[in-house]
């Protein structure tokens, strides 16, 4: 019997997908990597994925995890022909909401949406919320070590993790569901799977960290002068509101412009434009802190300060959810204005004003006319710094490796990452193998082949794949 006969008898013919059954997995968000797959597992247990883990490791077929097949890197996806795509997408059990200890047991093909759904009304919520919240599973939110919006003031994915059930590339099964923040018995394993992208195991089930609900927020949309008063604006903001801060989103003119021209339903609420835009949210889980006067105070210190031209104050959750929009659709308007280059880097927060301005005058100079669309999380200095070819260009003129690599090495140059929030895929492996310290991608090969000695799991993925002998 063959693997795929194998595989078909276990999991059933809606647990195992062939041929044209399989065109909904095989490419990544971009449409940049996939090849076509021996089948796509859907198992419906975790002693399911024990045993399709089993079968392809006794028969030397790689695997490749997939959540929502959201990410941007490709690592999603198979590599070549004939590999197994292992989909989370019929373990999506929500556990019930542990008060008490404020946790959430979910398996790991739950949809963040459905997550958040099922928190409504408990007073605790999951502070990890993106733009694909919509499709985007816990299981690859953990893999992936998504960020998001709150990163910021709660951490990326892996902190809000508190226990993980894995599978390992030979099928032994891992279960280390402790619902406590302190366990410090040895070394902190559940930390080496947020972040592999799929490499080192398969993630069925987590305990997840909950916080309060807020019971009030206040947003504003200002106007900002210039990129220092934006660092400026944020420095004023976590003196007289760290407590409260929930938000700190920037975007620019022209991502602005592209959101307005592309975006059907959005508007625009201030009444005159700026080189830069702040989103700002305060929220609060009590009744009893005046949030409403402590927007209007740092708002009217920010005006006098000039670090603010111009803001408007949500009235409502409706324009709440529309100030919002105007940053979440940031990728979207861009997309439908053609052809771009997206790159995910994070730089020291008081960093980004020397950062823009250099990451322009090299980009200029390698491709004239390239316009640059920067958006992201002033909180942690995670700039989305996606570009698109010069007005009238069909394209980056041949220049997309050499714009990587110098955004990249710039982003390197001033203590930050060329990797972000998006982790490192396939497209990013020669980064990272080109600018990170040889001793730290050793380090990373060992544990690899401590948990993965047949590298089966994801091979291509984070490490280049070992050259057979």
């Amino acid at each position: 019997m063959g693997l795929s006969d194998e595989l078909a008898a276990l999991l059933g013919p809606s647990g195992w997908l062939t041929g044209a059954d399989t065109e909904p997995y095989r490419r990544d968000w971009l449409n940049r990597y996939g090849e076509e797959p021996l089948g796509v597992a859907r198992p419906a247990t975790t002693a399911e994925v024990s045993a399709v883990m089993a079968a392809c490791h006794a028969a030397g077929v790689p695997v490749v995890p997939q959540g929502g097949n959201t990410g941007l890197c490709g690592s999603g996806v198979a590599g070549a022909e004939g590999w197994v795509i292992l989909s989370l997408s019929r373990m999506a059990a929500i556990g019930a909401v542990d008060r008490d200890s404020a946790s959430i047991e979910v398996e790991a093909g739950a949809v963040l949406a459905q997550v958040h759904a099922t928190l409504t009304g408990s007073g605790l919520d999951l502070p990890m919320h993106l733009g694909a919240e919509g499709s985007a599973r816990i299981g690859g939110l953990i893999g992936t070590n998504a960020g998001g919006s709150q990163a910021f003031r709660h951490g990326m994915m892996g902190d809000l993790v508190l226990g993980l059930e894995v599978v390992l590339a030979d099928g032994t099964i891992w279960d280390s569901r402790r619902a406590v923040l302190k366990d410090n018995a040895g070394y902190q394993l559940k930390r080496l799977f947020a972040g592999s992208e799929g490499t080192l195991g398969v993630v069925t089930r987590a305990v997840l960290r909950l916080t309060a609900t807020p019971r009030a927020r206040q947003t504003a949309l200002l106007a900002v002068p210039s990129a220092e008063a934006l660092v400026a604006l944020g420095v004023l903001l976590r003196a007289e509101a760290q407590e409260f801060l929930a938000g700190m989103e920037f975007f620019c003119e022209l991502g602005l412009d592209l959101t307005l021209r592309h975006v059907a339903g959005v508007s625009f609420p201030l009444e005159s434009r700026a080189p830069f835009y702040l989103l700002v949210e305060l929220a609060t889980t009590s009744a009893f802190v005046p949030l409403e006067a402590i927007m209007e105070g740092l708002l009217e210190r920010a005006m006098e300060e000039g670090l603010v031209s111009d803001g408007a104050l949500a009235a409502s959750e409706a324009q709440r959810l529309a100030f919002w929009r105007l940053r979440e659709e940031q990728p979207e308007g861009q997309r439908l204005e053609g052809p771009q280059l997206k790159h995910d880097l994070s730089v020291p927060v008081g960093r980004i004003p020397d950062f823009l301005r250099q990451g322009a005058d090299l980009c200029e100079a390698l491709c004239p006319g390239v316009r640059i669309n920067p958006f992201g999380h002033l909180g942690d200095g995670n700039i989305h710094y996606n570009l698109s070819p010069a007005t009238g260009a069909a394209d980056f003129r041949g220049m997309e490796v050499e714009l990587g690599l110098s955004l990249a090495r710039l982003a390197q140059e001033a203590g930050g990452s060329f990797a972000a929030e998006h982790g490192l895929g396939r497209s990013k492996i020669a980064l990272a193998d080109h600018l990170r310290a040889p001793q730290e991608r050793a380090l990373m090969r060992a544990v690899k082949q401590a948990l993965d000695p047949k590298a089966s799991l994801n091979p291509g993925v984070i490490l280049r794949p070992k050259q057979k002998e």
